[in-house]
């Protein structure tokens, strides 16, 4: 089963507040950007949130880890925490600032004539 794009527009409304949201398709599921950084996946209508340090410490014991597809690392799983937007803009916000900058891009060679 893949996302729905109504549960990416509700994420989408959910997730505001952390700042400069994207989503980007792929493999028809979802990454989630913020600042040009990934900072979650959301795969089968479910939000797991790259593994910080400051993602543990923020869920305490409301952490739950989990794969967001087959063979995948291990993922804060906070699915059902997501009618809390404002622990929800904290936790994206905390993982953006301990995650490293994404490498630049390397340029298309241009085809030949």
């Amino acid at each position: 089963m893949s996302t729905d794009a109504s549960f990416i527009a509700y994420l989408s409304d959910q997730m505001a507040d952390a700042g400069a949201i994207t989503f980007r398709k792929m493999f028809g599921e979802y990454a989630v950007y913020l600042n040009g950084k990934v900072v979650a996946l959301v795969c089968d209508n479910q939000v797991f949130v790259k593994p910080t340090e400051a993602g543990r410490r923020l869920l305490g014991e409301e952490l739950t880890e989990a794969p967001p597809y087959p063979g995948a690392k291990m993922f804060f799983n906070v699915t059902d925490g997501l009618d809390d937007r404002e622990a929800l803009a904290v936790l994206l916000r905390a993982t953006e600032c301990a995650l490293p900058a994404p490498k630049p891009r390397r340029a298309r060679a241009k085809p030949a004539r």
